[in-house]
């Protein structure tokens, strides 16, 4: 692009410019953040995968790693919505989309907080009910049918939905300020904790201390919110994969290589 007078680049493009190097440079540190959690996370579980419902541990110790976990797995499919604050707000203030994607990590971290209750109350009342041996394998298998279900629901498609288009949501909700920031990237984290619930309940159900699992639970993740296919064809598709993995958990576990059984015993 040149001048009127053909002498020269347009100097009313330099701010665009600016503009696409600083969302660039957002999703990258958001990319670096997600990989640096992804490192951490697999120096952190090693020799820790026990299988489908793996111990929790201690409350603070869980709530530590699920955050980071959220981090690695979830930051990479939402850097182009924490992108497209950013290019909305430009002209505020640059700490806004972090804190954008603080609150949608604080509602990811709050769902922990529920899986962690769930977690200790059922072991509390069902004891060894839960194990492998016993009824903990065939809740491991319906968690993942049941998954599998929820991803071809009315529910599912209207969460996917937001998370895949996310510019009516934001602006449908625009919250002024530094607070409001944090209040719509936890309202955007909600909506994709109504996405992802059921995925993140598969993960519980095959392992959630296993980095394995955990990379095919984010790129199923990534895929749904980031292909261009129509989202029907995408939960269809995560919907048969999570069948037949829980067919197989229920009929043929040793078929997948990558599952441990309480026990320690690698399938």
């Amino acid at each position: 692009m040149t001048t009127s007078g053909g002498h020269g680049p347009d100097p009313g493009l330099a701010p665009a410019y600016t503009a696409v190097r600083t969302r660039l440079g957002l999703v990258a540190a958001l990319l670096v953040v997600a990989g640096v959690g992804w490192v951490w996370t697999a120096r952190e579980m090693r020799g820790m995968d026990a299988g489908p419902w793996t111990s929790l541990g201690s409350l603070g110790w869980f709530l530590g790693v699920w955050a980071v976990m959220m981090a690695a797995m979830m930051f990479p499919s939402v850097a182009p919505t924490v992108a497209l604050y950013a290019r909305i707000t430009r002209q505020r203030s640059p700490l806004r989309p972090w804190l954008f994607a603080g609150g949608y990590l604080l509602t990811w971290t709050a769902a922990g907080l529920v899986a962690y209750a769930v977690g200790v109350t059922a072991t509390r009342i069902l004891g060894d009910a839960l194990a492998w041996h016993g009824a903990g394998r065939a809740l491991a298998g319906t968690t993942l049918i049941v998954a599998a279900v929820y991803e071809v629901t009315p529910l599912k498609d209207v969460c996917l939905g937001k998370c895949r288009s996310p510019l009516g949501v934001l602006l449908g909700s625009w919250r002024e300020g530094n607070s409001g920031a944090v209040r719509m990237g936890a309202r955007n984290g909600a909506w994709c904790v109504g996405c992802c619930w059921a995925l993140m309940a598969s993960l519980f159900a095959l392992g959630v201390m296993s980095v394995s699992w955990m990379a095919f639970v984010a790129a199923v993740i990534a895929a749904e919110k980031t292909v261009p296919w129509r989202r029907r064809v995408v939960t269809w598709a995560t919907s048969t994969v999570l069948l037949v993995l829980g067919i197989l958990v229920l009929a043929a576990p040793d078929a997948l290589p990558a599952l441990v059984i309480p026990s320690g015993d690698r399938m």
